[in-house]
């Protein structure tokens, strides 16, 4: 009887170390809300989905085609406003929505991740002056305003009153009116949104290099690009492998750039298309499995990250102490390849950022520059009810999920950092798990579940 008490009596202390009220409110507090609002969501994406038969989009060539459609660039000589003129136009071929997206998103994370590496390893690893100038550029297009930026950089690339044909045509007189629209369009305005995303990320891990590692790489005879080759960027692979994750998942759900450049041949556009027609019905089963796919997609490449960045944790491991960041002064050709070559790419792709505040004071942007200046535009945000309201209800909306999301990250991360709980690595997927979801799939997931099962209700 004694042993018996004994055992009970440990038992109980022992559960009581691990599940103590404040303990368990912190983990049932996020794992009720992932629940609800995420999990039962995409849970009736799913069952909606395989109602339809999946295959079947696989069928439609408006979907998936193995065979391009459309020319992928159009060269024609014609008389426009009064001279004969060259005009050049990238538009992309089409593969059907499924393959357009996903081409789409591979394209602009190798692009992206390629300037990405270069403005973080300049930025890393010289020292020049006007530096900070640059780091401010580079992060520029982060303050993006979604469908303004992706107007911005179609006013840009029209190639009958865009800024590049003006000053090709109109300034220098040379008989080439250029264009980019359609499928290319929309992957240049995500290659210019979304660079930032893989240069911040490779730059914090070239700063967090052990500068031992690479002084012992030149003691062996590494120098120059064969250095970097060998040494740095290995080195800094989990930076560049988690920021192209990123850049992948965003430009598979991107809906803004499709959306201006009436491009209706990506996932994202037929699922938003679908998804506001069915606000006065029924949503269509198409719009689900577009959506499962989508969400395949974004899950897969967040799964395979992630693997891969936790096996390739030991490269940021050293023996410890502080170090000096390895920086060193550029020679002449460095200068004028920095000055010459990144400022322009850097100030190039901030101009959407600059577009959009000339724009929000110009009276009209109908020629290759916004014209006149005015204040009524922000004069809206007060007089007129409609803008006001729709402020009021962003920052309101924004202050309320700020909230909800401090909480539940501060709760699952201790618990996660602290607890010994079994299953906690289930926890941990759970919480980091929506920077993989497209918004548009939760999107659909909420009118599914909410109008099914909560209808006539505060939640419906």
């Amino acid at each position: 009887m004694g042993a018996l008490r004994s055992l009970r009596s440990f038992k109980f202390k022992h559960l009581s170390f691990y599940l103590d009220f404040t303990l368990t409110t912190q983990v049932l507090f996020p794992v009720t809300m992932f629940a609800i609002f995420l999990i039962a969501p995409l849970v009736s994406v799913l069952y909606v989905a395989f109602q339809y038969n999946p295959i079947e989009v696989f069928r439609d060539p408006t979907y998936f085609s193995l065979t391009p459609q459309g020319e992928f660039a159009f060269i024609a000589k014609r008389y426009f406003r009064e001279r004969w003129v060259y005009i050049i136009k990238i538009q992309g071929v089409s593969f059907g929505a499924i393959l357009n997206s996903l081409i789409n998103a591979l394209v602009v994370t190798a692009v992206a991740s390629l300037i990405g590496v270069v403005v973080a390893f300049v930025l890393a690893r010289y020292d020049f002056p006007g530096k900070t100038f640059f780091r401010i550029f580079a992060t520029v297009p982060l303050l993006m305003t979604p469908f303004i930026n992706a107007f911005v950089i179609k006013k840009l690339f029209d190639w009958r009153d865009g800024l590049i044909s003006f000053i090709l045509n109109d300034c220098l007189n040379l008989p080439y009116r250029f264009g980019v629209e359609g499928i290319a369009g929309v992957a240049l305005a995500q290659i210019m949104t979304f660079f930032p995303i893989v240069y911040l990320n490779v730059f914090s891990s070239m700063v967090n290099i052990d500068p031992s590692l690479e002084e012992q790489a030149e003691n062996l005879g590494a120098r120059g690009f064969r250095l970097f080759r060998t040494v740095t960027l290995p080195l800094s692979l989990p930076g560049l492998a988690a920021g192209a994750a990123i850049v992948f998942i965003f430009s598979l759900e991107d809906v803004a750039a499709p959306i201006v450049f009436n491009e209706r041949r990506f996932m994202s556009y037929q699922i938003f298309s679908k998804f506001i027609e069915a606000t006065t019905g029924q949503l269509s089963p198409v719009a689900a499995t577009m959506a499962l796919i989508l969400l395949a997609l974004a899950l897969t490449a967040f799964a395979g990250i992630k693997e891969y960045v936790t096996l390739r944790q030991y490269a940021m491991l050293s023996r410890g102490g502080r170090w000096k960041i390895r920086v060193s002064k550029p020679g002449i050709k460095g200068l004028l390849a920095i000055y010459l070559g990144l400022l322009p790419l850097l100030v190039f792709f901030a101009f959407p950022q600059i577009g959009v505040f000339l724009y929000a004071f110009s009276v009209e942007w109908t020629g290759p520059l916004p014209r006149g200046f005015t204040l009524d535009n922000m004069a809206k945000i007060v007089i007129d009810p409609l803008v006001s309201r729709a402020v009021i209800n962003s920052l309101s909306y924004s202050i309320v999920a700020l909230i909800f999301i401090v909480i539940m990250g501060l709760s699952a991360a201790y618990v996660v950092a602290r607890a010994r709980l079994p299953g906690i690595g289930l926890l941990d997927l759970l919480v980091t798990s929506p920077i993989a979801l497209p918004g548009l799939v939760i999107a659909v997931g909420y009118f599914y579940f909410f109008t099914t099962f909560f209808r006539g209700t505060l939640l419906d």
